[in-house]
């Protein structure tokens, strides 16, 4: 595909698998930060050139489970309006359909950059062959989430800069999902009896601060949107002594049926409840 470079190649590994019995959300993200950090790389920016912040909208055609091969290729989008849009596919090694999209943006003005980096990012530009990027409702107010995830910054959780990591991110936002559907009677005994879990195909990341190492942090969740068999979670980071948000997850998916990997139904004691966890939007 013209313009576009890989970055990554490898496979799922069991023990990055979860409880819907696919690749952990979280790993995904730990991939994509490699895979970014190299495009980057080979496109002459640096650490000081493209900041922390930065948000990434992610689409999920297809589920990866354990043992799959698969590789990641990425491209620059576009450069112009103070931002640096780059595109990222997860490829199935096997038969080379796309099985995850992303689009990654981070504000930065062209006019910061060296002409020969500008230059050479204009020549790579690409075309983007994936979805668009859809639209979402946000909540009107921060009134209204539950705690669902509450530690502390680790060493672990830091990456080769010395920055909190997008994986660190989202296991937090994994943990404030199961913990949501928990409270909605999703339960882990439910989950096993029922051979039911909770299936992602849509994220949207926003990063606009970064916890540093020992510092607490909170993941805090409501509802958005609530279908027969679709829930929309919006999970929020932010230091529990003032409130400061550091990312935000909105993240869109389906009760699955582990044997038919097909969606099914809510049932009208998870539903009832989890009328208690919607939010108003905007």
């Amino acid at each position: 595909m013209e313009g576009w470079m890989e970055t990554w190649r490898g496979i799922v590994a069991p023990w990055e698998c979860d409880i819907t019995e696919h690749f952990t959300i979280a790993y995904y993200f730990d991939r994509l930060a490699d895979a970014a950090s190299i495009i980057a790389a080979n496109l002459g920016l640096d650490d000081k050139s493209v900041p922390a912040a930065g948000r990434f909208d992610v689409r999920f055609a297809r589920e990866l489970r354990a043992g799959a091969s698969f590789h990641i290729l990425n491209a620059p989008l576009a450069l112009a309006d103070g931002a640096l849009r780059l595109g990222h596919q997860f490829v199935d090694s096997a038969d080379g359909e796309v099985t995850t999209w992303v689009q990654e943006t981070r504000e930065i003005a062209a006019v910061s950059l060296p002409p020969a980096t500008r230059d050479a990012i204009g020549r790579r530009l690409a075309l983007w062959p994936g979805p668009a990027i859809e639209p979402r409702p946000e909540p009107s107010t921060t009134e209204g989430f539950v705690p669902t995830a509450r530690d502390r910054v680790k060493p672990a959780d830091l990456g080769p800069d010395r920055n909190f990591t997008l994986a660190a991110f989202v296991h937090r936002f994994t943990a404030g999902c199961v913990q949501a559907l928990a409270a909605i009677g999703a339960t882990a005994s439910y989950m096993h009896a029922e051979r039911r879990g909770f299936s992602t195909f849509e994220l949207s990341l926003q990063v606009s601060a970064l916890p540093r190492s020992g510092s607490p942090v909170l993941v805090e969740t409501g509802i958005v949107h609530l279908g027969n068999s679709s829930v929309r979670f919006i999970h929020r980071m932010c230091d529990p002594a003032n409130g400061g948000e550091f990312a935000r997850l909105g993240q869109f998916g389906v009760q699955l049926d582990l044997d038919t990997r097909r969606p099914a139904p809510l049932p009208e004691a998870l539903r009832a409840a989890a009328q208690g966890l919607l939010l108003p939007v905007a």
